[in-house]
């Protein structure tokens, strides 16, 4: 078989892949960067938790529902016809419009009236997140060559924890800093007296800003995208007889995938990844905030900063440790996944269990660069295992299982976790205090409200370490995927 890609009018492609070296990593920064602001609009929702909380007076099973299925359930649905189109039209379109549409969406999160209408928006933001990987990691596919694509997915992935650090960090200032009643001081001293119409600023809530900040840039990048980024020929980098096959049904890509044992245990594991990370992530800065008694902006600084940098570490060096190791270490893309989520679970039990935050912060910061070994080699093998026919569509189906159980599942379950173990300490307690009980602070005693205070904390601290427990299962389907993986991939080398 032939090593090197074929353009579509039978020029032979060289092996360095599409375009210069320099367009390429353009390309791949541009993606990255549209990524990055996939998850800031994502997960802004985990910083904004505690005041959207009180804003609409929900519980934390409520507010995984907001962080999971308003999200999970349209974003995965969509996918796979989505990436259908993408491997047959313009990626590159395909990528601009749907930045366009989710920023749109969460820009509008920043005026929700009520805590449904919220909910939809969120829903909106999925819509157009649902366009964004699947054709963006088919751009990549094209753009670079088989023996470095782990580190070029990797670099994109960093999108991952590098745009959950800047929800934090933009999201923590914002709704420590930049109020509605701050902005009508800072119309005033501009003179923008038409500005102060607009609104009434003296009752907008933090929170509403830092959607409405973080939504407006997206709509900008999306033409960005469009005008900036070119649509290399489909399969540029593929082996040269894989070029003249026809065009692949569902049918087809489902037969490929059903013989290929690698592909469904990377997907369990990652989906197993995936359920434990956005259930711990909605919940990361409210720990931090209840049980260590930080301000959001500081829990959302920590969290974002320090956390969220070493998970960009993880990842990226996942990709590209296997890359420099695949040679000799051909099975090095799973177990390296495998032995980070592994070594995550005693050292995410020490963070979560210690007694003062910065006790706290050597074993997470450990832990999150481990544990995110995963998400690198996942989208180089779900895309490695299928020729460009089905890569789209094959990342899709890796994301609507993921989404759909991880993202869909951890962030409700983990809600209604914490709800119920909050009860159970309740209960525990001799002076007869209740969830609803609880609610209004204002008519308790002090004691009670320590009470109410130290359920609320032990409650999500025992789910967070629960949840945690479970990166070991993970481990072990990346383990069992390096079985097969050798066999399965479809280039090992160009």
């Amino acid at each position: 078989m032939s090593t090197v890609g074929q353009t579509a009018d039978g020029v032979i492609a060289p092996n360095s892949g599409f375009g210069t070296k320099g367009y390429r990593s353009f390309v791949l920064s541009a993606l990255l960067l549209v990524y990055i602001f996939n998850f800031i609009d994502r997960s802004i929702i985990n910083i904004l938790t505690e005041p959207i909380k009180a804003s609409f007076g929900v519980e934390d099973w409520q507010m995984g529902l907001l962080g999971g299925p308003a999200f999970a359930i349209l974003y995965t649905m969509l996918g796979i016809p989505i990436a259908r189109f993408a491997e047959r039209f313009h990626r590159v379109w395909i990528i601009a419009i749907a930045v366009f549409i989710w920023s749109l969406m969460t820009a509008l999160c920043g005026v929700a009236t009520s805590f449904v209408v919220l909910f939809l928006f969120r829903v909106g933001v999925s819509v157009g997140e649902a366009g964004c990987t699947p054709p963006a990691q088919s751009l990549i596919a094209d753009y670079f060559v088989p023996k470095s694509r782990a580190t070029a997915v990797s670099i994109y992935a960093l999108g991952v924890p590098l745009g959950g650090m800047f929800a934090a960090i933009f999201a923590g200032f914002i709704v420590g800093n930049l109020d509605g009643p701050s902005l009508a001081a800072l119309f005033t001293n501009w003179g923008w007296d038409w500005a102060l119409g607009l609104a009434n600023w003296e009752a907008v809530e933090g929170w509403r800003v830092a959607f409405i900040l973080v939504g407006i840039p997206g709509i900008l990048l999306a033409f960005v995208v469009k005008l900036a980024i070119k649509e290399p020929p489909r399969g540029y980098t593929d082996p040269a007889s894989v070029q003249t096959l026809a065009k692949a049904s569902m049918k087809d890509v489902f037969k490929i995938l059903s013989e290929k044992p690698t592909f469904w245990h990377i997907v369990a594991g990652a989906t197993i990844a995936s359920f434990v990370g956005y259930g711990v992530a909605q919940f990361t800065t409210s720990f931090l905030v209840r049980t260590h008694g930080l301000s959001l902006e500081t829990a959302a600084i920590l969290f974002g900063v320090i956390i969220g940098l070493m998970a960009a570490i993880g990842v990226f060096l996942s990709g590209y440790l296997a890359d420099q190791m695949a040679v000799r270490h051909p099975r090095a893309l799973c177990w390296m996944p495998a032995l980070g989520m592994g070594l995550s679970v005693p050292l995410y039990a020490m963070g979560y269990l210690a007694p003062t935050v910065w006790l706290a912060l050597p074993p997470l910061m450990a832990a999150a660069t481990l544990h995110y070994f995963y998400l690198g080699p996942m989208y180089a093998i779900v895309g490695g295992v299928v020729d460009s026919r089905m890569r789209a569509t094959s990342v899709a189906v890796t994301l609507f299982i993921v989404n759909l159980l991880g993202y869909g599942l951890g962030p409700p379950l983990i809600g209604i976790l914490s709800t119920f173990l909050k009860s159970v300490f309740l209960a525990g307690n001799d002076v007869g205090m209740t969830l609803e009980t609880c609610k209004v602070v204002t008519e308790l005693s002090a004691d009670a409200v320590a009470t109410c205070a130290r359920a609320n904390s032990e409650g999500l601290r025992w789910s967070i370490i629960a949840f945690c427990s479970l990166y070991g299962w993970a481990a072990i389907h990346y383990l069992l995927a390096g079985k097969t993986l050798v066999r399965d991939m479809m280039a090992k080398e160009i």
